[in-house]
């Protein structure tokens, strides 16, 4: 186990064994946080060396799964499995659909107005939402250790030959995965790899991928990204780490304004966003006196909170009170812990 390390200044060093970190924490010299469930340390003196070695990040691109592996030559530092973001199409179509039917009922809102995106270049919110959500992985990742290459998987759309207007250029899959290219070449350097060569990789080091796609296991996705990794930096050929670090996206109501179902009276109560007044906010890290650390997840009119889990979406209670939970800091994803491999 490798623990980030961060200098006073902020920059990001190679990662520390744990033994040796720990001993930094005790003797002062180094401060430990928490950074979306990694832990960490700060130091607080100067280090005595600033040398980073390279290390690059593998990732493995999916329709419902994604892998992400942080790797030195020497070291396997984290493998992530992620869940796609693939909901925000539809909740874009449902609030379409809500707005027209306020325009027909008798109550206040604006006129129609001429669509101010026509001609203009722009990725479709559906495809931006997944494709920026690796982005956004890419770039925690990189506040965590210091990053200088990215190898990506490059998948491609199948084209069809008699649509006119369906191809390489207009594939959403196409439009999404160039503009992650281009945003990763701003900061990173970019190398990518066909499938079929992963694969290659894979079978020549004698790595077996599971059947199981939506399992929590290394063999499942992380082996694949790890064999890019490999290729970008070398090293052993077996993994000396296979446990998964599993994240997902937080899901958040933005684009609701109510109740799709009237309450009593014909009242539609108001439903969404991210603020819950009294400066807290949803989706906020929290410790609670019975439940540990859990998720800030709402407000009632009573002044009563909703607090979930961090592993999920289950409900833990509707009615802890503000004195019963000491606020931590903002969450990005829900994570949770994944299995090793069985081999």
């Amino acid at each position: 186990m490798f623990v980030p390390v961060k200098t006073k200044d902020g920059q990001q060093l190679m990662p520390l064994h744990a033994a040796r970190a720990r001993k930094l924490i005790k003797r002062s010299e180094a401060t430990p946080y928490w950074n979306n469930g990694i832990y960490c340390i700060r130091l607080n003196k100067e280090p005595s060396d600033r040398d980073i070695q390279d290390i690059v990040v593998g990732v493995d691109p999916g329709s419902k799964k994604e892998g992400f592996t942080v790797k030195s030559e020497k070291h396997t530092y984290l493998n992530v499995q992620v869940d796609a973001h693939s909901h925000v199409s539809k909740k874009v179509a449902k609030r379409r659909e809500l707005r027209r039917n306020r325009r027909s009922r008798k109550c206040p809102n604006r006129k129609n107005r001429m669509n101010r995106l026509a001609n203009k270049e722009r990725i479709p919110a559906g495809t931006r939402a997944r494709w920026d959500w690796k982005l956004r992985i890419l770039h925690w990742l990189s506040n965590l250790y210091p990053i200088r290459h990215v190898c990506v998987e490059d998948i491609k759309a199948p084209t069809i030959e008699r649509a006119k207007k369906w191809n390489t250029s207009f594939s959403p899959l196409e439009v999404g995965k160039q503009w992650f290219y281009s945003e990763i070449r701003k900061r990173w350097e970019l190398l990518t790899l066909q499938g079929w060569q992963t694969k290659e990789i894979r079978e020549r080091l004698g790595l077996k991928k599971s059947s199981e796609k939506m399992s929590e296991t290394f063999d499942a996705h992380c082996v694949d990204n790890w064999c890019l990794a490999y290729h970008s930096v070398g090293g052993a050929n077996i993994p000396d780490n296979t446990d998964i670090f599993c994240i997902a996206p937080i899901p958040i109501k933005r684009r609701c304004l109510h109740r799709e179902q009237e309450a009593k009276g014909g009242q539609r109560n108001r439903y969404g966003g991210t603020v819950l007044g009294n400066g807290l906010i949803k989706n906020t890290l929290i410790k609670h006196v019975n439940y540990g650390l859990t998720r800030l997840a709402g407000v009632n009119a009573k002044g009563l909170f909703s607090i979930y889990n961090l592993a999920g979406n289950k409900r833990l209670t509707t009615s802890a009170k503000r004195n019963s939970f000491t606020i931590l800091t903002r969450l990005n994803f829900n994570y949770r812990s994944g299995h090793s491999s069985p081999s």
